[in-house]
């Protein structure tokens, strides 16, 4: 792969208007916004990064032995952890650990890997994430306990589930699932219960639905049918789209060089007028 330039963005909710925050040579991902709104995190290069939300020079933290981290990082409801996802472990797998914001000793949560963080719920008590159980290769969606008790299975399909996020209010999970033949958006209950479909065109792959913090709208990544079903590769033209959580047709407010990285982890500001994603040029 040649040379690549990221660019961290913050995009207006009501007006659409993107500015850059932070640009650089090389690969950034997945963007969270501190819940003071103060700054942002990104994974590069196995590592984890705080950048100012007013731009600057990117400061490493310190996550002791992990250093293989990948996309799939976001903070506790009161700002006070981190959930990491790393595959620094001798077999490769990913698993999720803890982290304080100020950076320091990690807390493995699920000894099992694969496991993939995604979510955490309103209350702060609750880890949601994706995995890979008993030799299958099939992600599926679970829940545990933040302190690492028994994680429970919340679906049971056969294809993949992936990018569970929960509703600001912790009634619902919104994820995406191949259970339609498509990659398409879907919400279930907290508990598993009564999945049902949010989006339904046949042009598009939709990943990673993250509901605005006052519960109105879902943010999620779209990608063409040049991607295969169950993909979510980088460096391709993809279009980051909104749908009320009421229902409706989505709507497009940006296109970009994206995908893999762009939007995997919930992105909104606080106060949920902006929202952040990478976008990226190809070099050469």
């Amino acid at each position: 792969m040649g040379r690549i330039e990221s660019t961290l963005e913050v995009m207006d909710f009501a007006s659409g208007v993107r500015h850059a925050v932070y640009r650089t040579e090389g690969r950034i991902e997945a963007p969270n916004w501190s819940r003071d709104g103060s700054h942002f995190l990104f994974n590069s290069s196995g590592l984890l990064y705080r950048l100012p939300v007013g731009g600057g020079a990117p400061e490493k933290i310190d996550t002791g032995p992990l250093v293989g981290l990948n996309n799939d990082h976001g903070l506790s409801p009161d700002g006070s952890t981190i959930a990491l996802s790393d595959k620094s472990n001798p077999d490769g797998q990913s698993r999720i650990s803890l982290l304080r914001t100020e950076g320091g000793a990690p807390l493995l949560v699920t000894p099992e890997g694969p496991s993939y963080w995604h979510g955490w719920s309103p209350d702060g008590k609750t880890l949601a994430y994706v995995a890979a159980r008993g030799g299958s290769r099939i992600l599926n969606i679970y829940t545990c306990p933040v302190d690492g008790g028994p994680e429970r299975r919340l679906t049971e399909t056969q294809c993949l589930d992936d990018g569970p996020d929960y509703s600001p209010d912790g009634r619902y999970i919104y994820f995406n699932s191949m259970r339609s033949g498509n990659m398409k958006l879907w919400r279930m209950r907290s508990d598993g219960d009564d999945p049902e479909q949010l989006t339904f065109e046949d042009e598009t792959r939709d990943w990673f639905p993250h509901p605005s913090p006052d519960g109105r709208w879902i943010v999620f990544i779209s990608f063409g049918t040049d991607v295969a079903v169950g993909d979510h590769p980088p460096n391709k033209q993809v279009t980051l789209r909104v749908v009320p959580t009421i229902g409706g047709a989505p709507r497009v407010i940006a296109r970009l060089i994206g995908g893999q990285g762009t939007l995997n982890v919930p992105s909104w500001s606080p106060d949920g007028r902006q929202f952040a994603f990478v976008s990226y040029k190809l070099l050469d």
